[in-house]
């Protein structure tokens, strides 16, 4: 279980995205972080993927410390994918998916390519592997990703807004395939689209300000809070 316990974090600006968030994202879930831009949720996203320190309070994973954990042993539990994809463009997908269990997990290549291509076939997308990610859709990258870091099969995996090169049909069934991943690993996905995390989560928090405003199951966290405060502008309504 990750939980967060009376953490805040402030920009150098003197701006405060976080103040004193107390959660926790139990395993077995998938989790939303719904918010208006601005409400801190990607900065938390941040703290809990290690690359932002929080100046107070603790975030731990299974009772340990997650910054007190060895480098190696965090980047194995816990994956992120962040709105810009971050795919090498000179590797083709299957070369961008092996790049990390072999490098850093030291798994034989031809372990890992098999695996690879297991996991872009169970996604629909195993016809795009030779390809480069310019030659391919934005969803086609946006699952990519996601596949790559489940590779390294970790415990939690971070989305950042991963439908906001989407569509609407595209982002239906998107959902649906995040869904079927559940038994791979715990998703915590910051969204703003209420749709979306209707039809994936079971759990969600809603931040505002930097702070929780309702937290739960996530079709009685939307009745609580009106829809078109979850929505940012441009978003989809409930």
């Amino acid at each position: 279980m990750i939980r967060i316990e009376d953490v805040s974090y402030e920009y150098a600006s003197g701006k405060r995205a976080i103040d004193g968030v107390t959660l926790e994202f139990r395993p077995g879930t998938i989790s939303a972080v719904l918010g208006e831009s601005g409400s801190g949720k990607t900065t938390m996203l941040m703290c809990l993927g290690r690359f932002l320190r929080p100046q107070r309070g603790a975030i731990t994973l299974d009772g340990k410390d997650v910054f007190e954990l060895p480098e190696a042993e965090f980047r194995r539990k816990v994956g992120i994918v962040f709105q810009k994809l971050y795919l090498f463009p000179h590797l083709t997908v299957l070369e961008n998916m092996v790049l990390a269990p072999v490098h850093a997990l030291s798994r034989p290549s031809g372990d890992a390519r098999h695996e690879a291509m297991e996991m872009l076939d169970r996604l629909g997308i195993a016809d795009i592997a030779a390809s480069y990610p310019a030659q391919v859709s934005g969803g086609q990258a946006q699952r990519a990703a996601i596949a790559r870091g489940l590779l390294l099969r970790p415990e939690y995996m971070l989305l950042d807004e991963p439908t906001s090169a989407l569509d609407a049909n595209t982002t239906d069934a998107f959902a649906e395939w995040l869904a079927d991943l559940k038994d791979v690993t715990n998703f915590v996905i910051v969204t703003h689209d209420i749709l979306f995390a209707r039809k994936l989560a079971s759990d969600g928090v809603y931040l505002s300000g930097g702070k929780v405003l309702d937290s739960g199951r996530v079709d009685d966290m939307i009745r609580h809070v009106r829809a078109g405060q979850l929505v940012e502008a441009g978003g989809r309504r409930d």
